[in-house]
């Protein structure tokens, strides 16, 4: 049981104390009833932050543009003690000299194993045989609108930059500063700096499940993440190919609940799936007649629950081969097959 839940017990078994306790049912003090949760929530939070912060770094980029050398930097965040870093595509984008800076004002080069334009990450690895703190990275689709979230940074060498807030949604497709379209993003009400670009969005479990980004325009004081899964399978695919390959169908869209009426006249066990928000004009799934408000439940028959599903389902393997799509229009289920192609 968390430390909130476990609070939210003690709340609420108080409410049934004897009258003759001291204020005893008195809800006109503010401090006496938040006090106690808000005492929880600090403990999440600084439980988190001292798990997670020693493997956040910051990140300094040297780059050389019109004969002239030009600085960058973000944050990153340590997924694994022989070096593997997680930051954002747009902090590193044409790198010729990468530094990292660890707690304790140690510095390390670090070289790009790959990168990602598409979902905005990058991978990097510490050039030292040291074993290195690291944060773990959680499972994205187990996060809810409501929980707490923090994003930890490490800008401009201060360390440990924290804001704390809620996750606002999830499964979002946004599109980046450049017109790409960023899937499976997590949206927060954590204020996002630039110098934390690339660090980690934290749940109170001390999971990694988001890695910060700013390249969204209009990011500044909301933070909107790539999702945790969405980072793992790029992370796996940059190790196993040097790069990400994806199959491409053409559509944006969002995670939705089913309402209970139509899983029912459906025949639908799963409780949520991916609304087609767009559909992109020239693109297979225009070819096949996939429409925007569509809502996708399936991909050959491996229900789809959310935006990850999809990226996961659509790697390498599928690209050139059919796929059978189901969906929900109307309150119908229709099929329509679809032949990505490579993202």
């Amino acid at each position: 049981m968390s430390a909130l839940a476990r609070i939210f017990r003690r709340l609420n078994h108080s409410d049934g104390a004897s009258s003759d306790a001291p204020n005893a049912g008195d809800r006109s003090d503010p401090q006496r009833e938040d006090g106690p949760l808000l005492d929880a929530y600090s403990r999440a939070v600084v439980g988190a932050v001292e798990r997670v912060s020693p493997a956040v770094v910051h990140i300094h980029v040297a780059r050389a543009r019109q004969g002239r050398q030009q600085h960058g930097s973000g944050s990153g965040v340590i997924v694994a003690p022989d070096g593997l870093i997680l930051t954002n595509n747009h902090v590193i984008e044409g790198a010729e000299r990468i530094e990292i800076l660890l707690q304790g004002d140690r510095r390390i080069r670090a070289r790009l194993i790959g990168r990602d334009p598409d979902s905005d990450l990058a991978v990097l690895r510490a050039e030292t045989t040291d074993t290195l703190p690291s944060a773990r990275l959680g499972n994205s689709k187990a996060v809810l609108p409501g929980q707490i979230a923090i994003a930890i940074g490490n800008p401009l060498g201060f360390q440990s930059t924290v804001t704390a807030g809620i996750v606002s949604a999830v499964g979002r497709t946004l599109r980046g500063e450049d017109g790409r379209l960023i899937s499976d993003v997590i949206q927060t009400d954590a204020a996002l700096n630039p110098g934390n670009s690339g660090g980690p969005l934290v749940s109170s479990r001390a999971e990694v499940i988001g890695i910060n980004t700013a390249s969204i325009l209009g990011a500044q004081g909301i933070c909107f993440s790539v999702a945790a899964n969405t980072a793992t399978q790029v992370l796996q695919q940059i190790l196993r190919h040097g790069r990400v390959r994806r199959a491409r169908i053409g559509i944006a869209g969002e995670q939705v609940i089913l309402p209970e009426r139509l899983r029912h006249r459906a025949g639908l066990q799963q409780s949520s799936a991916v609304r087609i928000a767009e559909v992109v004009a020239g693109s297979p799934a225009a070819a096949a007649g996939l429409r925007p408000g569509d809502i996708l439940i399936a991909l050959d028959d491996a229900p789809v629950t959310g935006i990850d599903d999809i990226l996961r389902t659509l790697d390498e393997r599928r690209i050139g081969q059919r796929v059978s799509i189901s969906v929900v229009r109307e309150a119908r289920i229709e099929r329509i097959e679809v032949v990505p192609v490579e993202k």
